[in-house]
């Protein structure tokens, strides 16, 4: 099975940047490097919704909320998905999670999640 592991959260005052990695294990690299991997977050009160995401052929699709202020990149030689989140907001705050796939959106693997705090 593929195992996620995600990194880089923690609290962060509005306008501020983070970098959020995400480590695929127990998975060959030419598998990690043909699925699309991507970030998902879910807000208090709110259900989980697409953030980012980049095919193995790397084709990008942001959410209409994060477009110019998050990047999404990959590393299929580390196994590694990473999310450069700038000029954060408070609507932003959530748990995010990374997600590694080969079928339809919202299917694969997902990782425990990291939270993100967008406060003064």
């Amino acid at each position: 099975q593929v195992q996620l592991v995600e990194s880089g959260g923690g609290l962060v005052q509005p306008g501020g940047s983070l970098r959020l990695s995400c480590a695929a294990s127990a998975a060959s690299g030419i598998i990690f490097k043909l699925s699309t991997v991507g970030w998902y977050r879910q807000a208090p009160g709110k259900q989980r919704e697409l953030v980012a995401d980049i095919t193995g052929g790397g084709r990008i699709t942001y959410a209409d909320s994060v477009q110019g202020r998050f990047t999404i990149s990959r590393d299929s030689a580390r196994k590694t998905v990473f999310l450069d989140i700038n000029n954060l907001e408070p609507d932003d705050t959530g748990v995010y999670y990374c997600n590694c796939r080969v079928g339809p959106p919202g299917s694969g693997y997902w990782g425990q999640g990291t939270q993100v705090t967008v406060s003064s």
